[in-house]
């Protein structure tokens, strides 16, 4: 079927483009943050690396609760401002504001302390995130009805948080360096006040500027109230079982949790790898090239990836562009075997452009195919769509794949033999590192593609579905 042009009124003008990305380069920036700024509780305040993990890990199982609670919430909120955009507001304030408080540690103070307190704003923060995130990514599936727009505005959004993933490796390089602060501790706590006011100016932007869908005439909405709680309960688990029914959503969440878990459970390999292989050890000599290697792949996915992908969907459709840059990222992979050589560092960046096809492309392609289940699902079970439900259930299973990684990862490093005490690895252990950091994620790329292979929600389906929707309601 070839493509038809885009109406303009189904066009989401640049301004909200602009804004919806704003909201994405939130959305990286807090976990980024909290990554990075992870591992001075252990060098800055003196916390046991077990409750340092425990404390990485905890939250984690709040998050997959409160996350399908706020997208039920938001689905079915009635209010002049819309469905999602005053839990934007409320949660951007709160989430920034908590998230500053949550690194206000005080190294003289006791361990058990400095955990309890971390765990407590930790969830705090969650609250305020999930307010936050949720119903932003719920807004995004229904900023536009068009199959394709729903492609460029993912995209546009990705390329603009990608830019997270381009500052936060340097968050390591400031705070450690004692030239800009007295102590890592004081450090810690006074980026965290910059990324706060950061995330808080970005933030509102799309609660004040973006647009879904006009909910004005929007039927069957549960009313929400303390008086309705256990019924919506009852609501919430009949929503979360629809979608868990949908077919097409359930290939998106294993084809999404396969490559990015495989992906994240190599993340810290190619650390390793330059500094035990590359450089044989040596922090020094070491240096800034990790954050250099993380940089560049998210400047490229950013502006190369994005852009050709998008591209790419509107051409051959989205579920052909998923395999082929998933296919791409397998090529580039596998060149790390001989690009990653201690006789020429420069080598190390020229696989980027291909690994960058799988992660860069990941989010684009699946959150707009997304969207298009949203159509599905109402077309199946009717009434209040449920954007907010299905972004939840997406972003829960990234999250567990995050959670899994940790774990998975820190159990390869155990498996091959990975010594971090130790100033130089053996052979053995680093070509099984070598190894295991191209086969795992060439393995899950694989897994996904077959798990895509079959989608079944073409172009010509959605569109389908899109005219029987405004034959049966009217244009929203």
């Amino acid at each position: 079927m070839p493509n038809v042009k885009t109406a303009a009124t189904s066009k989401v003008p640049l301004g909200q483009k602009a804004a919806f990305g704003a909201g994405h380069l939130v959305l990286n920036l807090y976990p980024g943050a909290l990554g990075f700024f992870m591992f001075f509780l252990l060098t800055a305040f003196g916390m046991d690396p077990f409750l340092a993990g425990l404390l990485g890990g905890l939250p984690r199982f709040f998050d997959a609760i409160t996350d399908p609670i706020m997208g039920f919430i938001s689905d079915n909120t009635s209010s002049k401002y819309g469905r999602r955009r005053p839990y934007i507001f409320v949660g951007g304030i709160l989430s920034a504001i908590t998230f500053v408080l949550l690194w206000q540690l005080d190294e003289n103070n006791s361990s058990d302390y400095n955990f309890w307190y971390f765990l407590i704003m930790s969830m705090v923060f969650l609250i305020g995130n999930t307010m936050f995130a949720t119903p932003l990514v719920g807004l995004g599936y229904e900023m536009t009805s068009d199959y394709n727009e729903r492609t460029r505005l993912m995209a546009f959004s990705q390329t603009v948080g990608l830019l997270a993933w381009v500052i936060v490796p340097w968050f390591w390089v400031i705070i450690a360096d004692p030239d800009i602060f007295p102590n890592q501790a004081e450090g810690v706590r006074t980026m965290a006040l910059y990324v706060g006011i950061a995330c808080l100016l970005l933030g509102l932007l799309p609660a004040m500027f973006c647009r879904g869908m006009d909910s004005a005439n929007m039927q069957n909405r549960k009313k929400l109230s303390f008086k309705t709680v256990f019924t919506n309960l009852k609501e919430l688990l009949v929503s979360i079982k629809e979608a868990v029914k949908n077919k097409p959503f359930m290939k998106l969440c294993g084809a999404t949790f396969l490559v990015f878990n495989g992906y994240q459970i190599v993340a810290s390999f190619s650390f390793f790898i330059f500094v035990f292989y590359i450089f044989n050890g040596s922090y020094e000599a070491t240096s800034t090239w990790p954050a250099w290697f993380s940089s560049v792949g998210a400047l490229v996915s950013a502006f190369l990836v994005i852009p050709i992908v998008s591209k790419m969907a509107e051409k051959w459709g989205k579920k052909k562009a998923f395999i082929i840059a998933t296919a791409l990222s397998i090529v580039g992979y596998a060149m790390k075997w001989w690009a990653f050589t201690p006789d020429n560092i420069w080598l190390s960046f020229v696989p980027i452009p291909l690994m960058s096809f799988g992660l860069g492309s990941l989010f684009t392609l699946m959150m707009s195919m997304t969207a298009d289940v949203c159509d599905l699902d109402e077309l199946v079970n009717g009434m209040p769509r449920k954007e907010g439900t299905f972004g939840a259930l997406y972003w829960w299973v990234v999250k567990l794949g995050q959670g899994l990684a940790l774990v998975l990862g820190g159990l390869v490093l155990k498996l091959i033999g990975f010594d971090g005490n130790a100033a130089t690895q053996t052979v053995d252990t680093m070509t099984k590192l070598r190894v295991a950091d191209i086969v795992i994620p060439i393995v899950t790329a694989a897994l996904a593609i077959w798990i895509m292979w079959k989608y079944s929600l073409s172009e010509e389906r959605a569109k389908d579905i899109k005219a029987q929707l405004e034959e049966r309601r009217g244009v929203l």
